[in-house]
């Protein structure tokens, strides 16, 4: 802790004489003059290679790095960045990209003359190759559509000229698009993961709006601005701010008086504070803050909820009462919801009520799709339905979470005790969940999904039998044919209100056979500095700095 505290009052005057394996350590530069700075306090970053980047922290990292064919903006529409302009065939199957010609990757020792050079399209065709190999990404299945049996292309991907980048696809597919604003999708020049192999991973070498200078993993990362950036806004070339520093503080409170004392420009989400101390019970900012940050808020397209693994080939489920759809009903009617959001989120999110897909897509409804409320009588009429009247007899179920969420589950756990329901949890290490999680270790787990496109598909795919874990994230085994026949029906489908009407049949599904356990559908959260500029959000909570402007105090 001591360390982080002491690199962000003083990195400003030893960075520049730091010797460093990464490219961005041997530009001759001015010393910083604008800083953002914020603090990741959950996950860490793992990799700054964005064929890995799996988690939020990794992708906040990556998007100041790199760039990929289009982006979203906090509308969630999709807008051109190295792709200029694109059509898409009359059959939805090939997809053609112009790019731009005036995109430069970093300079970095592994180009001549340490100059980076321009991205052109087989830069693509290489990038878009290397997702397929597991070991480099968890990405695969999201090529799933793309036509790697065409003769005439590299695994579906052609290179027409520098600036022609084409796709084929096996079937008209509607999210594609929204797909590729994924940052797993940016290009990476082949000599520097030659050069770097597995440790590409810490000496990023990209074309976005900040290069890297310094990472020291679990304790600071640096980047500087990228004087060639290609994107301009009016007249003028971002981006505006300097550089950016990362921290990685744990304890919340260290964090925050970090954050008053103006060493931290911004915390996200309400795991970053303690939001008793800062948020009234209407979930606003108490008076005594008021001046010295705001408050930021917006719908987060991301579902908190509990799963439940339903695979009876799988050893723990076969000897689980779990494996009782009523069983998995009951514990969904036995806890109150609103007094969850209430207490625990200070009023910060919408309770879970309503399916999976969460509020702010389309298909969401709060009267087509019906979740769980409240309801002991039903928890009752359940537990009797599965053999166990009043809860007798009823083995004790375990639920593995994280540390960050210890009260949410003690208070499930309570409200299930009075519904004579007996749960355990068990608190694990963040890697240790996702990683048993994936493998199907655990019964039941404390997990969030976040959109990482504006697309329904993009939840309900955790319910489609053919992405099973490990290797997809249907981490449930759920497996129902009618639900797949309509996932595969609603792909195709290019007709909005069509698209709408199908996804609402899936979420109902999933409600119905109850694989999983919808907590909160959650918002994004952010406590910024007043003197921070241009800071926006969006419902997928990409951070974007490239027009972001601090003013010096």
């Amino acid at each position: 802790m001591f360390k982080n505290k002491i690199y962000l009052v003083v990195y400003l005057q030893i960075v520049l004489v730091l010797v460093l394996a990464s490219c961005g350590g041997k530009d001759k530069e001015k010393d910083p003059r604008t800083v953002f700075k914020y603090n990741e306090a959950m996950g860490g970053i793992s990799s700054l290679d964005p064929a890995a980047s799996s988690n939020f922290e990794n992708i906040w990292a990556v998007n100041q790095l790199f760039n990929g064919l289009v982006q979203m903006d906090d509308s969630l529409k999709v807008l051109p960045c190295i792709a200029k302009s694109w059509e898409i065939s009359e059959d939805g199957l090939v997809y053609t990209f112009h790019l731009r010609n005036d995109v430069f990757f970093h300079n970095c020792d592994v180009f001549p003359n340490s100059k980076g050079r321009k991205v052109v399209a087989k830069d693509f065709v290489y990038s878009f190759n290397r997702l397929y190999d597991t070991k480099v990404s968890s990405a695969s299945t999201l090529l799933y559509n793309v036509d790697k049996q065409n003769k005439n292309t590299n695994n579906g991907f052609v290179a027409v000229n520098d600036t022609t980048f084409v796709i084929y696809l096996k079937e008209p597919f509607s999210p594609f698009l929204g797909i590729l604003t994924m940052k797993y999708f940016s290009v990476v020049p082949q000599e520097a993961v030659d050069h770097y192999k597995e440790e590409f991973r810490r000496n990023a070498v990209g074309t976005g709006p900040f290069k890297l200078k310094f990472w020291e993993e679990g304790t600071s990362l640096v980047m500087h601005k990228n004087d060639n950036y290609f994107e301009f806004e009016g007249a003028n070339r971002l981006p505006y701010l300097d550089a950016v520093a990362v921290s990685f503080i744990k304890e919340k409170e260290t964090a925050f008086m970090q954050f008053l004392s103006g060493e931290i420009d911004m915390l996200s989400g309400i795991d970053a504070f303690n939001p008793s101390e800062v948020l009234d019970a209407d979930g606003k900012l108490k008076p005594l803050y008021k001046g010295k940050f705001s408050l930021e808020t917006q719908p987060y397209i991301k579902t908190d909820y509990i799963g439940i693994l339903i695979d009876e080939n799988i050893n723990i489920v076969k000897s689980s009462p779990l494996k009782q759809k009523a069983i998995r009903k009951a514990i969904n009617y036995a806890f109150d919801r609103e007094k969850l959001i209430k207490f625990f989120h200070n009023n910060l999110g919408v309770p879970a009520t309503s399916g999976f897909i969460p509020a702010g897509l389309p298909s969401y409804s709060q009267t087509k799709v019906k979740g769980y409320h409240y309801n002991p009588e039903k928890v009752n009429q359940l537990l009797e339905e599965a053999g166990y009247p009043g809860g007798k007899g009823l083995p004790e179920i375990t639920l593995h979470t994280t540390e960050n969420y210890i009260e949410i589950v003690e208070f499930i756990q309570g409200q299930l005790s009075e519904n004579h329901i007996t749960m355990k949890i068990s608190i694990e290490n963040a890697t240790v969940l996702k990683t048993n999680v994936a493998k199907n270790e655990f019964n039941m787990f404390k997990k969030s999904w976040v959109g990482d496109y504006a697309d329904e598909e993009n939840f309900m795919s955790l319910f489609y039998s053919k992405n099973f874990s490990p290797e997809g994230s249907n981490y449930t085994h759920y497996k129902n044919p009618d639900f797949d026949k309509l996932f595969e029906r609603a792909r195709r489908e290019n007709n909005d209100s069509i698209k709408t009407a199908l996804y609402q049949q899936m979420d109902q599904m999933v409600m119905d056979d109850a694989p999983v356990i919808p907590l909160y559908y959650d918002q994004v959260v952010r406590l910024v500095k007043p003197n921070i500029k241009n800071l926006t959000a969006n419902p997928i909570n990409l951070l974007n700095l490239k027009a972001v402007k601090k003013v010096n105090e």
